[in-house]
């Protein structure tokens, strides 16, 4: 919330100094206007970077690679296998291990755990933190946020991300949430994505970053095959991407969790 107040102090100064330069200068609510503007040019430049009308119009986007979570900074060993599919809006699942044999589902507001041993919720706190980081995603961002007339749009000038210069540009909501989103000059892809939140427990303030590095060219799309995750500063996770694919044409049952159950059952019998 500091963070909020203070990027809302922004407008306010932006106003002031419209006032303070006196007659002949833009009215102060230009000045806010004109940097919302810069910031919604910047947000526009990746949307078509990425892909533009196609990318806005994506069925669903499927990751296979490998996974090295790390612990207060420190790598465990070896790497997982994982495969992910994400089917806007809220349907997304994590394939683990090349057998297959361990998958999670989050659908709508829901997170499901399937074994051998069957299907279980997953547990409240791991799921309040996977839909968080969906809620705070760069593809919410535009296609929810920006759209919204009352979301506010802050362009925080140059900035480094990812030993990239970058624009970076915080969009803050109606309920007071705020995306931050760095992207390169050059490119205009993004190159880093943050949140603030505060725990419910302990009512300390986290800090969540995404950074997006080694782009290629999938399918007519500029991919991210590197994705570092970020906890109050401390890495936790990175996913090293091995193939993509966009707009896959999925089994009918593919989201059905029973379905998944079902067939890791039948494979260890």
């Amino acid at each position: 919330m500091r963070r909020i107040l203070c990027l809302v102090l922004v407008c306010v100064a932006l106003s002031a100094g419209g006032t303070l330069r006196g007659q002949g200068a833009h009215p102060p609510q230009d000045d806010v206007a004109m940097n919302a503007k810069k910031a919604r040019v910047v947000l526009d430049a990746m949307v078509q970077a990425l892909g533009g009308q196609p990318w806005l119009d994506m069925k669903n986007r499927e990751q296979h690679g490998h996974v090295a979570a790390f612990y207060h900074g420190n790598p465990d060993p070896g790497t997982t296998e994982v495969f992910e599919f994400h089917s806007w809006p809220d349907h997304d699942r994590m394939d683990v291990t090349k057998h297959r044999d361990y998958l999670q589902f989050f659908i709508g507001r829901e997170g499901w755990e399937v074994t051998y041993r069957g299907k279980k919720q997953i547990p409240e706190e791991q799921l309040n933190e996977y839909l968080r980081r969906r809620d705070h995603s760069i593809e919410m961002a535009v296609k929810v946020w920006l759209k919204d007339p009352n979301t506010i749009l802050l362009y925080e000038g140059r900035h480094l991300a990812e030993r990239h210069l970058a624009e970076q540009v915080t969009l803050i909501s109606p309920s007071n949430e705020a995306i931050t989103i760095s992207c390169d000059v050059q490119t205009h892809l993004p190159l880093k994505r943050s949140f603030e939140w505060r725990d419910p427990v302990y009512k300390d303030k986290n800090t969540d970053t995404e950074e997006y590095d080694d782009y290629h060219p999938v399918q007519g799309f500029p991919t991210p095959y590197t994705i570092t995750r970020w906890k109050n500063d401390e890495m936790v996770r990175q996913f090293f991407i091995d193939r993509v694919a966009y707009n896959e044409n999925l089994d009918a049952d593919f989201w059905s969790v029973d379905a998944a159950t079902a067939r890791i059952k039948k494979t260890k019998n």
